[in-house]
């Protein structure tokens, strides 16, 4: 049924800031920007005069968020779920040098949740910071085989 995983969508409400978190920091190129509008964005929101701009982001692996910036609707308060809450939680990425990761995020103002912490069975160190617009996100480190 389903090929191979597409994307995570993300509404951000301010759409320069979370390029440069994205790209500049984090790693990921941009691989498409689209203003979009017409009956077909309406159909699929179920809204009406929809206008949103659209920017895939690639991965070094390839896989893709999505940032979309509507200049049409209102923006929704941001998410403020937590780990416990129903629907998404947090994204999860492999870093390969988390230490230096984590003092990159933090010259540019991402909170840590806690100091660097190691599986119990030692097979990864991992940490949780809050990326932009309250977004958790989940760094692993994978110990060499």
């Amino acid at each position: 049924m389903i090929t191979n995983f597409r994307h995570i969508g993300l509404v951000v409400q301010d759409l320069e800031a979370s390029l440069h978190f994205w790209c500049d920091i984090m790693g990921f190129t941009v691989s498409r920007r689209m203003d979009e509008a017409g009956p077909h964005i309406d159909a699929i929101m179920e809204l009406e005069d929809v206008k949103v701009t659209t920017v895939k982001l690639a991965a070094p692996d390839g896989n893709l968020i999505e940032l979309l910036k509507f200049t049409s609707h209102p923006d929704k308060p941001a998410w403020t779920g937590g780990p416990t809450s129903t629907g998404l939680t947090h994204m999860a990425f492999t870093v390969d040098d988390l230490n230096a990761t984590c003092a990159k995020l933090k010259e540019h103002g991402v909170r840590m949740h806690c100091d660097i912490q190691t599986s119990p069975d030692g097979m990864a160190k991992l940490v949780y910071c809050t990326g932009p617009e309250g977004l958790v996100l989940e760094l692993v480190e994978m110990a060499a085989p």
